[in-house]
């Protein structure tokens, strides 16, 4: 883990240089002004958005400028400081420096000056985190730096440590390559991260079993099965508070440790960065890993990673299946491509039966589900609630918490159509069609679609406003924000998870 420290001292002689995040130079300490100034006399655009490095009469020697650029339009955000913070920071270990410190000023006009440094925080953060195969495989680059300090409170660097340990599980698992990351290891690495924890970790496997008790994850793992080192991996992760339970919280995260598509296999070069497809299990990871340092009280929180490798071999599963659900929902297969919403669903019915009866209940799946997710909303997160979710304002609570540590969130709908997409019109056969056969970038609402099918096939669908014990439900779609390769994976939604949940 990255090497934090507090500071309240410029003159410490502890840093190498200081990385100045702030809209502009008005508010700036004197020392630092003065020699901003001397760069600015000569060129007026050193001041705005972009990173401005000037030699400072203090014992780092080098002040690093990066500047927000404007942050009081309609459409500014925190990102703003987040993106200077992780700019500012390369700046400073590409001029050499091993330890920066980093001070931020001004705010949002809407926010105030510890929202805007926790955003700038965790982007230095990010930017100085080292991929899991490098930090394990090329020592002398197992570090960029060798401590980030943070000229401010210690609560603020405490929260922001937190955060940023859980986004680093998210990343190494949900950016590590297909045979690092194969269910089998996840395994190991996380019962490393969680040895000693106050969370207990339970896995089930063995084709014979899954068939049993998870049957359409066990139709995505038929192929992956034969080979030891791939063969899934459902994995349990429990957090139980001192005392009284006031509510649950369950968590299904996508694993997909790589997803050749199955028999309708990736075609045309796009299957390159399907390692990426874990995400929503790394980032789930990721979530519990910060829920273990915070002990949150009052709340019980059950995550289950649905590890399963997408092979495409003699024995893999193909369009035209029929496969009855662990709720007893039959259906047919319609494109081995859709096999996240297979991996996820009888573990996401095996959490709706456990959340019977428990107090107040709330069901999440967190998944790169779709290629339509990107269409839609770019790089940000999505979020769907059914009816109970939505009457509760979660999906608002979600988006207004991303909002507050610059990991970003859009609401989305789940409605009729999607509903009666996937129904089986005949109803001769089967229940529920598991997809239509074109990509769903290439279909209307090709991200809320499967919304509507993990509560259909769970027995969700039994847990609505109007039924006797309704349960909130949401569907976290994170294709276009969880990261693509070359670059490394974001770690998202783990921080708006950490705002909503733990703080």
């Amino acid at each position: 883990m990255l090497s934090l420290k507090a500071c309240s001292d410029l003159e410490s002689k502890s840093y190498d240089a200081i990385v100045l995040v702030a809209p502009d130079t008005k508010d700036i300490p004197g020392v630092l002004k003065t020699a901003l100034n001397q760069v600015l006399s000569l060129d007026k655009s050193a001041g705005g958005k972009g990173c401005t490095l000037v030699p400072v009469p203090l014992p780092a020697e080098r002040l690093i400028f990066s500047g927000t650029g404007p942050i009081d339009r309609d459409y500014d955000d925190l990102r703003s400081f987040s993106e200077a913070g992780g700019a500012g920071l390369k700046r400073a270990i590409a001029a050499g420096a091993r330890a920066p410190l980093l001070l931020v000023q001004g705010s949002m006009p809407s926010g105030d000056s510890k929202q805007a440094g926790l955003a700038a925080l965790l982007g230095a953060m990010a930017a100085a985190y080292v991929p899991l195969e490098m930090r394990e495989s090329v020592k002398e680059r197992e570090k960029k730096i060798d401590v980030l300090g943070w000229f401010g409170d210690q609560a603020t660097l405490d929260y922001a440590a937190t955060i940023e340990e859980g986004r680093v599980v998210a990343r190494d698992i949900g950016g590590s390559d297909p045979e690092r990351m194969a269910p089998p290891r996840v395994e190991e690495y996380v019962r490393e991260v969680f040895k000693g924890s106050n969370i207990s970790v339970k896995v089930e496997k063995g084709q014979p079993h899954l068939e049993s008790e998870y049957p359409c994850m066990a139709a995505v793992n038929r192929a992956a099965s034969v080979i030891d080192r791939h063969d899934a991996r459902l994995i349990w992760l429990t957090y139980k508070p001192l005392g009284e339970v006031k509510r649950t919280v369950y968590l299904v995260g996508k694993g997909i440790s790589y997803d050749t598509g199955g028999a309708d296999i990736k075609a045309g070069g796009i299957m390159a960065g399907m390692s990426r497809d874990k995400c929503g299990a790394a980032a789930v990871a990721g979530f519990m890993r910060a829920v273990s340092l915070l002990k949150p009280e009052g709340v019980e929180v059950v995550a289950g990673l649905s590890m399963v490798r997408n092979s495409v071999g003699e024995n893999c599963y193909v369009a035209d299946e029929i496969i009855t659900s662990r709720a007893g929902v039959r259906i047919r297969v319609g494109n081995t491509d859709a096999e996240g919403r297979m991996a996820m669903v009888d573990v996401l019915a095996r959490c709706k039966e456990m959340a019977v009866g428990k107090p107040d209940p709330h069901l999440f799946t967190v998944a790169t589900l779709t290629g339509h997710a990107c269409l839609a909303v770019g790089d940000y997160s999505i979020v769907l609630d059914n009816g109970p979710a939505r009457q509760a304002g979660v999906g608002l609570k979600l988006q207004a918490a991303g909002e507050r540590v610059a990991d970003m969130f859009e609401i989305s709908t789940i409605r009729r159509e999607d509903w009666a997409f996937n129904e089986d019109k005949s109803g001769e056969f089967v229940s529920i069609l598991q997809c239509n056969n074109a990509a769903s970038s290439r279909t209307a609402r090709g991200h809320q679609m499967p919304g509507a099918f993990l509560q259909q096939v769970s027995g969700l669908d039994k847990h609505q406003l109007k039924h006797s014990e309704p349960m909130k439900y949401s569907h976290l779609d994170i294709a276009g924000s969880a990261g693509e390769l070359p670059g490394p994976t974001t770690g998202a939604p783990v921080a708006a998870l950490v705002e909503m949940f733990l703080k």
